[in-house]
């Protein structure tokens, strides 16, 4: 599998960092996982083949990691110069139909018809689906109500993406034994609010889980100026750790 931390940034619009945005890639099967604001500019500066998407996978419904995608659907029916005609596959939570309704509502049919298919499919817990090479798997999250913590596994590895979450866990049994754990830390043990992971509690995690490496984004200012990896050390992780910036790729 490859992984590329297309956006890695938050809410706070950040001059060098999209909205939340990953890209993963094993064989044929191009993957997209959230498409926050800035996330379709990013995925041409990466160099990567948007146009050839296969599918989509949404986390939750929070701005900062959907706001791109009628955006993205726009321009895979404008800015391509041999029109598309291969599906794409939405895959998310709860509501994931009724959203892609509201934004047909608002912006036009174009949405969800927009020259090729649109497969709008609601993820359940539990389930294990074939994204062409790809397995994907899902467990709630403590965030909000639809919140998705997601599972991509193929040819013996498997790469964990906690989406935006507090402390949990049955997340932390969920992503046991991945080879990479994509994981919000969003701000200082001091400053975290009940629905998110600090240091602290994401070095929890990741050692409940026996994570061997550990990609930190969605970082918010007032975190990112200090020392990331020291503060997960002194949380008692012990793994790698990998500071996430937009562009980064890693095999996993």
């Amino acid at each position: 599998m490859r992984l590329v931390t297309v956006g890695t940034g938050t809410v706070v619009p950040d001059p060098e960092r999209a909205s939340s945005c990953y890209w993963v890639e094993h064989g044929d099967t191009r993957v997209i996982i959230d498409c926050g604001a800035g996330a379709l500019q990013a995925l041409a500066r990466a160099g990567l083949a948007w146009g050839q998407l296969d599918h989509l996978v949404i986390s939750h419904f929070h701005a900062d990691h959907i706001g791109e995608i009628p955006s993205l659907i726009f321009a895979l029916r404008h800015g391509l110069e041999v029109p598309r005609t291969a599906p794409l596959s939405v895959w998310g939570p709860q509501g994931t139909q009724q959203l892609f309704a509201a934004w047909a509502s608002a912006f036009g049919p174009w949405v969800s018809e927009p020259g090729f298919a649109v497969g709008l499919h609601e993820l359940q817990l539990g389930a294990q689906v074939p994204l062409g090479g790809l397995h994907l798997s899902v467990t709630q999250t403590p965030h909000t109500e639809e919140s998705l913590a997601l599972r991509l596994e193929a040819a013996g590895s498997a790469l964990g993406y906690t989406g935006d979450t507090g402390p949990s866990e049955s997340v932390a049994e969920f992503f046991r034994g991945v080879d990479l754990l994509l994981a919000e830390c969003s701000l200082p043990d001091e400053l975290v609010e009940e629905y998110h992971l600090s240091p602290a509690r994401l070095a929890r995690l990741a050692g409940e889980a026996a994570v061997r490496r550990l990609v930190v984004t969605h970082v918010y200012p007032q975190l990112r100026r200090l020392d990331i990896p020291a503060l997960l050390r002194a949380g008692g992780y012990d793994g790698e750790i990998i500071v996430a910036h937009d562009g980064l790729e890693l095999q996993i």
